[in-house]
């Protein structure tokens, strides 16, 4: 179907301080679906699905017990959802989502990130529109043919399914991530899923120059410096 899978978000460096980010970035996204949702993961899908995506990124069960227990208790911060848009170096799109418990303070470090890297965020819907809000899947396999039709059969409303260097990647609607993920269970019991995840895919890339690079990685540093950063998606071909 040719649609090539490539995950284009920022990627944290392996040291400690950037591990204690991304447990902090879990446990904030943790708490805020088990305090909206249920903290029993049986009954919160979603939560399911991030427990498990955090396991795989070696997110330590005391992070992750802590954040449902202060959920439980009611205590804590009330935060929010925010996503900001815009154009990062050499004309990329940007996709910025955040979790606040402070929009002014939040919108004040998104903003910074561009202004001072020579960027322009732009208005709701202004980037958004070039990317693919998708549920992937990726493993081991080499036809296509084996996986789509059990997942024709189960009803999943499949995007797209590729194969490439002995790997699978099958895309399907974020809304239809737990029906997709069920079926691949169901027909292949044995099957060792490695990626699985609701993201952003982009629709086209966007070469950066030589030229733009430096100013592309500090922008994209800056970004992953914010705390109330959670994710940040681009189309950048670097």
């Amino acid at each position: 179907m040719g649609r090539k899978f490539e995950v284009r978000k920022v990627a944290m460096a392996k040291t400690a301080g950037a591990k204690t980010k991304v447990y902090s970035r879990y446990g904030k996204e943790i708490y805020v679906i088990a305090k909206s949702g249920g903290p029993d993961p049986d009954a919160n899908l979603q939560l399911r699905r991030l427990i498990e995506k955090a396991k795989k990124d070696q997110v330590p069960s005391h992070v992750i017990d802590k954040a449902i227990e202060k959920a439980v208790g009611g205590a804590g911060e009330d935060f929010v959802p925010m996503r900001y848009e815009g154009f990062g170096p050499g004309g990329c799109m940007v996709i910025v989502d955040c979790l606040s418990d402070n929009a002014n303070r939040t919108i004040t470090d998104v903003r910074n990130c561009f202004t001072k890297t020579n960027c322009k965020i732009g208005a709701q819907g202004s980037s958004a529109f070039m990317f693919d809000h998708l549920a992937i899947f990726s493993f081991k396999g080499d036809d296509d043919e084996v996986v789509l039709e059990p997942l024709m059969e189960a009803d999943v409303d499949v995007s797209d399914v590729e194969v490439e260097d002995g790997t699978v990647t099958v895309f399907v609607p974020h809304t239809e991530f737990f029906k997709c993920k069920t079926a691949l269970n169901d027909a292949f019991p044995d099957l060792e899923i490695e990626v699985e995840e609701i993201t952003w895919v982009p629709q086209d890339s966007k070469d950066i120059s030589e030229e733009d690079m430096p100013m592309y990685e500090k922008f994209m540093d800056m970004l992953n410096d914010c705390d109330d950063v959670q994710n940040v998606y681009h189309n950048a071909n670097v």
